[in-house]
């Protein structure tokens, strides 16, 4: 393997690190619910899928699968699981985040209908081995673990296993239709079911509070203002994770298992190796 290394922001670097591909795979993009401006999430996830596309298309790659994100699909209101065609709207998206990542999309979409071979996946909420950052679902668990999560609001994820993300990935290049997309997902939890999970891991059950939306909105914002003031605090909660509270995110992966072969892992599988790589890697006790 040969590491080359890009930059989202220079389109030559992204041109030489392409040339010679067959398959390209666009992971790369600013994925935070706590930090950074509108313009930081437009340049990387918005006008980086762009160059990216471009330089795709001058190296005449042969795939390109862009990971998109569960967070440009739409939802359903009665908490049934949401699919593929499931409607969206800009103006549904909360957070620079979503409206960048839907706005990406899109691009990858329109690339799409003008003929480039670009097929697009849609990861849930990836848990397991190799979260060094933490994403917001793995800091969760570290939260978790340090004895932090004393209490939940009525929302609800897709808990997926990230190598069987990263399997999706591979089999979209093989398998998948261009111009689909496709959901990369697992089983979906209510915020209680998944702690109560990591609880049966541990073999501690614990009690916590339900905290009305009202009350963690409030709470939200002396976090926001806590971060402010200390640069180092990551807030427990933002105004925008709690207004995603509210939706509960459960997606049906149906067409990528039908599609592509994508293979299920029980969440309590992927939760449990999730909670041991943090443990082995200093993140907690």
């Amino acid at each position: 393997m040969e590491r080359i290394t890009g930059d989202l922001s220079d389109s030559a670097s992204l041109q030489q690190a392409l040339t010679g591909c067959e398959w390209v795979f666009h992971v790369a993009a600013l994925y935070s619910y706590s930090r950074y401006r509108w313009e930081d999430f437009y340049q990387a996830n918005v006008e980086g899928t762009r160059r990216m596309l471009e330089a795709a298309r001058l190296a005449q790659v042969q795939r390109f699968i862009y990971t998109s994100s569960v967070a440009t699909l739409g939802f359903n209101p009665n908490h049934t699981p949401a699919t593929e065609d499931t409607p969206a709207t800009l103006e549904d998206r909360i957070g620079p985040y979503q409206r960048s990542k839907f706005l990406a999309e899109a691009l990858a979409r329109d690339a799409a209908h003008q003929g480039a071979p670009v097929v697009i996946v849609n990861p849930s909420a990836p848990v397991g081995v190799g979260d060094h950052k933490p994403t917001p679902t793995g800091q969760i668990i570290v939260d978790w673990l340090h004895g932090r999560m004393f209490g939940y609001v009525d929302t609800g994820l897709n808990i997926v296993d990230v190598d069987v993300v990263a399997q999706g990935h591979l089999l979209a290049a093989e398998r998948g239709r261009v111009g689909e997309r496709y959901i990369l997902g697992g089983e979906n939890l209510t915020l209680k079911q998944l702690l109560d999970l990591l609880d049966a891991i541990d073999g501690h059950p614990r009690t916590r509070l339900h905290i009305p939306h009202a009350v963690a909105q409030a709470w939200s914002y002396v976090e926001r203002a806590l971060a402010r003031i200390n640069p180092r605090h990551i807030p427990a909660a933002t105004p925008e994770k709690v207004r995603l509270s509210r939706r509960y995110e459960f997606f049906d992966s149906g067409k990528a298992v039908r599609e592509l072969g994508l293979p299920q892992t029980p969440a309590r599988e992927a939760l449990s190796k999730a909670v041991a790589w943090y443990r082995a890697n200093g993140y907690a006790p």
